[in-house]
This record gives structure tokens, sequence and C-alpha cells, in this order.
């Protein structure tokens, strides 16, 4: 590495790691960097199944949970405690995304989330652009703006009520593999910039990507006891949260909706929730062949990028008849041009081939479904088999089949570069309405026509929390520019906004003050 990003960054993506000359994660604990004492053995490289990262196997977590008092209920500030924080924060943010505009960290990043989670350049580098834009949101006094207060007058001289935003005090935080970078980081500045002291869990397939930007972070002025990262396995981190539930006041969680759900009983609905989502989108009637083109690019995007591992990834297509005969030789095209050597396509780190062939088995087995596109697994390629590897796949079903018992069948997300496509007719945009009023995952979505009319009806019938409209309309998109999560669920996080920061990470505190007479 450059002499500049050696004063930075403990770990090399340019240097081939391998067990010879693995890349170390650490632990931080109460400010300070910890060697994990045992390393996990089951994290091979996701495209040669080498072993090439020392992660720490945390088996021992007391002082973890003992570190979680260091924290009040009060927060670390608050609108009255504290308030030089809300501008050292701003700072840091300052500094972080100057540091990243610089070429060789910028690329760093690229080259450091490509090693675990291999996808193409450009998705790579959107996702440190979407960090970078957000730290440049929240440089200056835009951290403090996040607390700000209102008041109201009383009902005599002397009396006065103020509303205030309050933080919960110690918190934690569970971060996916597939935006190792943007999710958590985006996430964890949230929490601190409203007060909280979260403890930290990224997936440990990915956790370096993290690691090092906080140490970018610490580099620019973060107090590093500000936080407390750990590695360790899920079922561990879930002992640890058991344990802690009394402390932890609130659990932010990007992940599956079946841990979601376990996570909230076990701490009796502390939870914000970004889960995955089972995300529609519907090309409405209105078609027009100038549109084809774009339509069937971002399909393909939506379905296909990063090998289909976004929460925001089209799983479903309802297409209207009248684009069928020019859309789906589109996509068929588009499809086959995805290949693993530029990483348009890759692998899968969540669903192994039998698995996704079993499902894939599972729908062709619908009256009248059938393969559109794909449906075998990727060759010439030494990816693990620990992990995915299938073309992009599409299979299609009748919609009639969502009045069966195939209903569920149908809507489970595939984590994986595999979507549904339906195809349905002016008198079925009733039953569509329906699918969708059933489909329990509602993060995003999106409405693909210039009908103001469809619009109106299907946004005015549906809930999802990030809903596109027009005949751009997409699916996936980057969220440093507007709110990005769920609706329809009172746990719903959000993520990139200051509306989304202050939802998840502050409580509304009231106070009346009343001085007389």
């Amino acid at each position: 590495m450059k002499s500049k990003l050696k004063e930075i960054f403990t770990v090399d993506p340019y240097q081939e790691m391998n067990s010879d000359s693995p890349g170390e994660v650490c632990n931080l604990l109460k400010g300070e960097w910890i060697q994990g004492t045992g390393f996990r053995e089951d994290i091979p490289d996701p495209l040669n199944g080498e072993p090439f990262l020392k992660v720490p196997d945390t088996t021992e977590y007391s002082e973890f949970i003992n570190s979680l008092d260091s924290c009040p209920k009060s927060g670390m500030h608050n609108p009255l405690k504290n308030v030089e924080r809300y501008l050292m924060l701003g700072e840091v943010c300052a500094k972080s995304a100057e540091l990243l505009r610089e070429d060789e960290i910028e690329k760093y990043f690229c080259k450091l989330i490509q090693r675990v989670m291999p996808k193409s350049d450009s998705q790579c580098l959107g996702e440190v652009t979407v960090t970078r834009v957000f730290l440049e949101n929240f440089s200056g006094d835009n951290v403090r703006f996040l607390a700000r207060s209102f008041s109201n007058p009383g009902n005599h001289l002397g009396q006065e009520s103020s509303g205030y935003r309050w933080p919960f005090g110690s918190s934690c935080i569970i971060a996916p593999f597939n935006f190792p970078l943007e999710i958590p980081v985006l996430q964890v500045l949230g929490a601190l910039f409203m007060g909280n002291r979260p403890l930290v869990k990224v997936d440990s397939k990915v956790s370096v990507v993290f690691e090092q930007f906080l140490r970018l972070l610490i580099h620019c002025g973060l107090p590093p006891s500000d936080l407390d990262f750990i590695n360790c396995r899920g079922q561990v981190m879930g002992e640890l949260i058991k344990e802690s539930k009394d402390k932890i006041r609130l659990l932010q969680f990007t992940g599956s909706k079946e841990v979601a759900e376990k996570l909230a009983v076990v701490l009796r609905g502390k939870i914000k929730i970004e889960d995955a989502g089972f995300d529609w989108k519907i090309i409405g009637p209105d078609y027009d062949p100038k549109w084809s083109e774009h339509v069937a690019w971002q399909c393909d995007e939506d379905a296909y990028n990063a090998s289909g591992q976004k929460c925001s990834a089209q799983s479903i297509l309802f297409m209207h008849k009248n684009w069928e005969q020019d859309l789906v030789p589109r996509l068929i095209d588009l499809a086959s041009k995805r290949k693993l050597k530029d990483l348009d396509i890759g692998p899968v780190l969540t669903w192994t081939n039998p698995q996704m062939r079993e499902h894939i088995d599972s729908l062709l087995k619908i009256s009248g479904s059938k393969l559109l596109l794909g449906g075998k697994e990727l060759t010439n390629h030494s990816i693990p088999s620990v992990y995915g590897s299938l073309e992009p796949t599409a299979l299609q079903v009748p919609i009639g089949a969502f009045l069966t018992d195939d209903f569920k069948k149908i809507t489970k997300e595939v984590f994986g570069p595999f979507q549904v496509v339906v195809v349905y007719t002016d008198k079925e945009i009733g039953l569509v309405k329906d699918v969708l009023e059933k489909i329990t995952q509602n993060l995003t979505a999106a409405i693909v026509s210039n009908d103001a009319f469809f619009q109106q009806d299907l946004l005015a019938n549906t809930v999802n929390g990030t809903t596109y409209t027009g005949m751009k309309a997409r699916t996936t998109g980057a969220p440093q520019n507007h709110w990005f999560g769920p609706s329809g669920d009172p746990r719903s996080a959000g993520i990139g906004t200051p509306e989304a920061i202050i939802n998840t990470w502050s409580s509304h505190r009231e106070i009346i003050k009343d001085v007389g007479p």
C-alpha cells in the first residue's frame, strides 16, 4: 500500500490475501483494538475458496456487555448535555468525506468491498460514493440540526412546553454482508449523531470493510471509545443480546425477517428493523416502444446487480400483457451479457446452488409455470461450493397461481440472481393488488407507468416504504438522497436522510418549563 494508506489502514486488498498472508480483523472494545485469541476458519475467498482473512471468533463477550454500562440512558450527548459533540461529529464527517474524495482512498474501499462481496466496479464505486455524499450531507452544523427542538406557549406567564429529540443510550447495530460499507457506516453514524453509543456487529464475511472504515473515522477525530465493535458468530451474538436485553435500549437490525422477529421477542420490542424485501415492480398498460429499451435495462439492473443480493432487488415483476412481446426478449438478451469476469454476476453468499435449484424446481411444478432465462450454474469458475453460482434466472408463473396454496412459495425471497415474472391483463389488475396486499415485506417497489391514474390507484392501495413511480421507476436506489426503509410496521428503520436518522435513533422528550408567577 502507499504510505498514506499505511497511516490509516491495516489490511491491503491489493495484496493476495491467503493463508500465508491473511488480512486480520480486530475487535474494538472500550477504545482499544483487540486481536482475537481464536479465528474463524470457515470464511473462504468468495472467488477461489482459499482462506484469506483472520476474523475473530469471539466467544467470551462479558466485557462487551459490561461496556454497555458506560453510556447512561441520557446518551453520550443530548440537546442539554455535551452539546459540543454535535460539532465534533460534524467535523469528523467533513474530514472523512474529504479523505474519501481522494482517488487512492476511494479505490482502496472499492477494492476492499470487491474482495469480500464480489460485485462490479460500478456497484462498488456506488457504495463508496453514497457513503461519501452522506458524510458531506452531515458535515458542519448538520449534525446538530438533527436535534432541532420546538416550543409551544403555555397556559400562563412563565410556562412553556418544549419538544426535544432524545437518544436511547446504549444501543446495538447488526449489519448484513451485502453492503459492507454503506449500511453499517450510515446506521452507526446516525446512532452517534443522536447521542447513542452502539455495539456493532457486521457479518463476519465482510466485517473487514467496516473495521477499516472505523479506523478512518478514528483517524479523522472520532473518539475510539464512542462505540464497540465485535466479530462473532450469529448464534453468539444472539446469546449476547439475550443476556444484555435489559441494557440494550435499542437494536437496529438489517437482515432476514425471521431473525428480526426472534430478536423483537427477545428485546420485548426494543428494535428498529430494515428487513429483507420481496420487492415488486409493476409495469403498467401504457406500452410505449420508445421506453422499452430503458424499462428492460432497469429491470435487468434491479434484478441482477450484485447478483441479486440487495434487500431492494426486484423479486417479482408484474408485466402488463401489452409489454410481453417486446420486453421478454430484451430481458433474455440483457441477462445473457452478464459475465463473471466483470462481476456483473458472481458468488451468492447466503444461498447454495442446491438450495436455489430446489426452489426453482418447486416453482416449475406449478401448472403453467416456465423458465424464461437462466436456471443453470455458472461455468469455468472456482467459486467454492459453500456459495452459490447461478446464472441470472427468471421464472414465469401464471397469475392464477396466487389463488392457490403456492402463494407462500412464489413469494419466498431468494437472495440471489432470481426473479418471478407474472403477466397480467386489464381485467386482472384487481388480483395483482390482492397479491400486493398479502405480501408481508414492504421495503421497496416500483410502478413503471406514466399513467397518472394508474399510479394513483396503486400508490393509494400499497404501503412500501420506498416506492418509485414513473417510466424510469426502479426498486434499487441510492439512500443518501432519500429515505430508504420499509413502511407499514411501527418498528420500521430508515436510513440515509435526516428524517430516517431522527425516526430511527431518537425519541421524543417533552419538557414543560414553569417558572411562575
